[in-house]
Parts: C-alpha cells; structure tokens; sequence
C-alpha cells in the first residue's frame, strides 16, 4: 500500500521510515529524501507497493520555502555556517515579478555538495563534512510555477511547483543571487508530490492507529 505521511521537522526520512517498519514489520520505502530541517510530505510504500515508488518518485512536487537575504551558507540552509553576507538592496514587486519569470522553465541546475546524491557510491554531504568538493554535472530540470513575496526587507516567501530532482535551496540561493544579494533557506515545506497533499497527509500516530485498525 501507498501512505502519505507527514515528516515533522527535525527528523531524517530515514527515521521515518524505520518508524512504520516497527508498526508494520513490513518493507518500507520512501519515494523522495526531505532534508531534517524540512517537512511535509514524505510518500511511502508498504511492502509490496515499495516497486511503485520508482514511479511517484518522478512525480512533479510543490514546495513552500522561506529564504533569508543578506546571508550566505555553506549548506545552503540554516543548518550550515555562515561563509559570506553582502547588503541587500531595495526590491521592487517588479523586480520581483522579474526573477520569477526568469527562472520558469527549463534550467541546468547544479548539485548542492550538502545533498544525499551519491558518486562512486559515497553521499556528497559525507565527502562535504569532509571539506572535500566534488565537481558534479548540472542536471536539467523544470520550474512550471515559482511565486515570489516579501515577507520583509530581508525575506522572502517561495512557492514552487517543479519536476523531480529539483534543489530548492540551490534555487534559493540564485534567487537571492539574482536580486544583487545572497541568501539561504531557512524553512521548507513540501506541500505535495504529485496527487499527494499535505492537507491529506498522516502523522505518524495516526498512521499506526489506522494499520491497527
């Protein structure tokens, strides 16, 4: 069977995993990594279902980011060190509307060294923990809808639909690039993965009451 379940910020999708493996002593697997720091929507496939993963992985996902301007991380996101600020300057709903439009469509984008992507069979954030870089091939990817607002002067709300393999910080990172400044991610949330919704989303607990039922 197919569940959508809710990860809750602050745990890995492994341990979610490993979570409904104990309740339902069956094979688990997840159909796309959330970061620790992310939540919302993680697909799950329960025992013989896991072969239709390889499907919805490629389903198309929406998320809801929030960027902070001004910093530059190493990882991207709040998880990592601070390694450049630069002021941010005055933006307009037009310079806005400009940035969208710029990255809708089709794009090459870069691999972020903090992700689980492996080469030669060793996740890139391991080597990345490492100070050791890894030069890795852009990927093509699509953005079908990308809103952009100001939360305030030095923040910014996104909204994205886009295809999978899709690095939302790395989005955020050219998104704050674009706009003259530098930024990271500090919040994100995955509000679906194809027809999978967050609204219709299982916590953990209710997930186990349901298999028990």
């Amino acid at each position: 069977m197919i569940f959508n379940i809710y990860k809750p910020k602050d745990f890995s999708s492994f341990s979610i995993v490993k979570k409904v493996k104990h309740i339902t002593r069956e094979k688990v697997g997840h159909s796309g990594t959330l970061d620790p720091f992310a939540d919302g929507v993680l697909v799950l496939g329960v025992g013989k279902s896991t072969k239709k993963l390889s499907n919805i992985i490629q389903f198309d996902k929406t998320y809801e980011g929030i960027v902070k301007l001004g910093e530059k991380t190493d990882s991207m996101d709040l998880t990592g060190n601070i390694v450049k600020s630069k002021k941010v300057p005055k933006i307009t709903v037009k310079s806005l509307k400009g940035c969208a439009d710029k990255f809708i469509g089709e794009l090459l984008q870069r691999t972020p060294m903090y992700s689980a992507r492996k080469i030669n069979g060793v996740r890139l954030y391991k080597l990345a923990r490492k100070n050791i870089e890894i030069k890795t091939n852009p990927k093509l990817i699509t953005i079908k809808r990308l809103n952009i607002d100001m939360i305030d002067e030095n923040t910014l709300k996104i909204i994205v639909e886009c295809s999978s393999g899709t690095y939302i910080r790395v989005l955020a990172e050219d998104i704050a690039e674009y706009l003259g400044t530098v930024g990271h991610l500090i919040s994100l949330t995955r509000l679906s993965v194809g027809e999978y919704k967050l609204n219709e989303s299982l916590t953990i607990k209710n997930f186990e009451d349901l298999w028990k039922s």
